[in-house]
């Protein structure tokens, strides 16, 4: 595999300049030495050329009163060559003297007009030089699927090491954000507990001055948490805080408390009241669909989180919508861990 890689390495780097693509920031640039040089000299030292080219097309030219600009020949990607002849367009005594001469098109950019002419000369630049960017792109780009088809003979090896820096990354990322925010590593259990010492919010912290530190303990007993208060008092972001706790400890990551013991979890449910742009369905409908899907599948060792359920309809239809929710969790054998936040105070 390393022989593959290096043999890969090799080919990209012989082919592709990657400081100056790097530098380009939006297209690939083939290294010198390929027979894209004798193009790329042209094209480097076409201004030049034209300026050379214009002195003598100009000597065709009358003298024009009032002139800002000198007639020059132009070179237009995608277009060619043509004189450029600025503020006012030929007349017809000056074209019948220069027959070679076939108005193209105009062009007004603020107070400055500029006319463009084909004439011999430009005609002949078309059919000597044609339009050489356009030439250099197109080679660059058959050299680039060129080296990609060699390239992707290489795939296996190349997915086996984009994965494993993959995985590299993610764990240094976490290892980094651990250390300079002072994350704690989670002790797993096969029991179904949570036990969070001043939990903090991973990103809510980062962006208020001061964040207060939040405990959770939800063991055999006391599996149902309901909290209350009244709106921005800070309910929605503790429980997400407790589900980024959960997951982070899943994925082999230190959490930000300071300490925490976290039961192996099979599912983590929400109902936090999300809109989803795609959605052709109210939030209500989608708040009634989330909850169902954890009333049917949530286990013992599943965490169900569930913010202002009931919140869009009638204010006694969303009292008993998350009264029967909550009775109905209380009533089973084997419950999940439900925390609930709810401005609700009266389930009466």
């Amino acid at each position: 595999m390393s022989t593959d890689l290096a043999y890969v390495y090799e080919l990209v780097m012989g082919v592709i300049d990657v400081n100056r693509s790097k530098d380009k920031g939006y297209d690939t640039i083939v290294k010198d030495g390929f027979v894209l040089d004798e193009l790329r000299q042209i094209y480097e030292e076409l201004p030049e050329f034209l300026e050379e080219v214009s002195s003598l097309e100009l000597a065709r030219l009358p003298h024009m009163s009032g002139e800002k600009f000198i007639p020059c020949i132009v070179y237009i990607h995608q277009i060619g060559y043509l004189m450029c002849i600025f503020e006012e367009k030929l007349n017809d005594n000056i074209l019948e003297k220069l027959q070679d001469f076939e108005f193209a098109f105009s062009d007004e950019d603020g107070d400055s007009k500029k006319f463009f002419y084909r004439t011999a000369k430009t005609r002949e630049l078309d059919d000597l030089l044609g339009d050489i960017y356009h030439k250099i792109l197109d080679m660059e780009r058959a050299i680039t699927r060129d080296l990609v088809t060699h390239v992707l003979q290489f795939s296996d090896p190349l997915l086996k090491a984009v994965t494993f820096t993959a995985e590299l990354d993610c764990s240094l990322s976490l290892a980094l954000v651990a250390r300079q925010n002072n994350y704690v590593r989670p002790i797993l259990t096969s029991e179904s507990v949570l036990d969070i010492r001043n939990g903090r919010h991973v990103l809510q912290e980062m962006t208020v001055d001061t964040f207060i530190p939040n405990d959770t303990k939800i063991l055999d007993e006391g599996r149902i948490n309901i909290i209350t208060g009244p709106n921005y008092s800070g309910k929605s972001i503790y429980i997400k805080q407790v589900a980024l706790i959960v997951f982070l400890s899943h994925i082999g990551s230190f959490v930000p408390a300071d300490s925490a013991v976290v039961g192996l979890t099979d599912r983590i449910f929400c109902a936090m009241g999300s809109k989803f742009m795609t959605a052709e369905q109210s939030t209500f409908m989608i708040d009634l669909q989330q909850v169902g899907m954890m009333l049917r599948h949530a286990s013992y060792q599943s965490l169900c989180l569930v913010d202002e359920f009931g919140k869009g309809t009638l204010s006694e239809d969303g009292v008993g919508l998350l009264g029967g929710t909550i009775n109905y969790f209380a009533s089973c054998d084997n419950p999940p861990k439900v925390v609930s936040a709810t401005a609700i105070t009266n389930f009466g």
